[in-house]
């Protein structure tokens, strides 16, 4: 299993804590720092710095020569897919090779809005996706390319340099709920599937298999990756975890109980609870465990993840 640390620009993060986090993982057994694609928090949030995804991975493959760095998950919506896939290009021949690729649908209206960009139905977001993950793979593997889809056309498209990871980075599909469109168009586009962030090893065991059926429908041959998102909070002991469900309950008005349940699936406990968990998760083929940690807080959990948790996974 490889470990990953996911980053929030839209919280509000400056490079050097960035870049400090970076260096601390890659010291505690992390491989992969991974960013969300975001151009706001909400409309209030005038006093947060958000820095461009895309940039920051420019700047921390070139501090670092052995951080991989990883998109949880580019919106396609953004950015046209031959633009996506020249940028992706570039980045993975930067950083030779480090490049994780991960790509969604998108969801946050707000930006939609603000930034002047159409935000369809469901359905058409994720028939856009299918038709730019198919654009984005050919361009990374063919010398030219034409495609005429109904909401995507290229032509004759020459894009050089190619990705320095052969055949292709790794496609990784982000999906919030796993529901059937997105399995169906993973299990015939995606390499990989990153679910995110709140599964239990029951929920996820359901929808590996879902995605399965689909892949062996479709007569593809090779297995597709598995990788999860957790929110993630580490305690050195059960009191102290205890004191943060009592003050998260009250911080949001609601009862013990339900608090209880709403973080039943996230990755809360101590090490040795937090150990079992991902062992469960292993045993279902994940590959790529991915962590939240509370923003303002990932130093120290970092290193207590990696002193008491990654030693006895790996």
């Amino acid at each position: 299993m490889e470990f990953g640390i996911q980053i929030e620009p839209q919280f509000g993060f400056e490079y050097e804590e960035i870049s400090k986090i970076g260096q601390i993982g890659l010291n505690q057994g992390f491989g992969t720092l991974w960013f969300s694609d975001h151009f706001m928090l909400d409309a209030d949030s005038t006093d947060r710095i958000l820095l461009d995804p895309w940039l920051v991975m420019t700047a921390l493959v070139r501090e670092f020569s052995d951080l991989r760095v990883g998109s949880l998950v580019f919106c396609n919506s953004y950015r046209n897919p031959a633009l996506l896939a020249k940028m992706a290009s570039t980045l993975d021949v930067l950083s030779g090779g480090r490049l994780q690729f991960g790509i969604g649908a998108g969801w946050k209206k707000i930006e939609y809005n603000a930034y002047g960009y159409e935000f369809p139905d469901d359905k058409i977001r994720i028939a856009q996706l299918a038709e730019a993950i198919q654009i984005i793979r050919s361009i990374w593997t063919e010398d030219k390319v034409s495609f005429e889809g109904e909401h995507y056309k290229i032509q004759e498209l020459v894009s050089f340099p190619k990705p320095v990871q052969k055949p292709q980075p790794t496609i990784w599909v982000g999906t919030m709920y796993g529901r059937e469109q997105m399995l169906k168009l993973i299990a015939k586009h995606g390499d990989g599937i990153n679910l995110a962030w709140a599964f239990t090893p029951e929920q996820l065991d359901i929808i590996f298999n879902k995605l399965e059926g689909y892949r062996k429908e479709l007569g593809r041959p090779e297995e597709i990756k598995k990788s999860v998102g957790f929110w993630t909070n580490i305690f050195e002991d059960e009191s102290d975890m205890e004191k943060a469900i009592i003050e998260g309950a009250k911080k949001r008005n609601i009862s013990l109980d339900k608090y209880r349940e709403r973080i039943a699936s996230s990755m809360w406990g101590t090490p040795d609870i937090i150990v079992e968990k991902l062992r469960a998760y292993k045993d279902l083929g994940v590959t790529h465990s991915i962590f939240m940690f509370p923003h303002k807080e990932e130093i120290k959990q970092i290193e207590i993840f990696g002193e008491k948790v990654i030693p006895k996974i790996m």
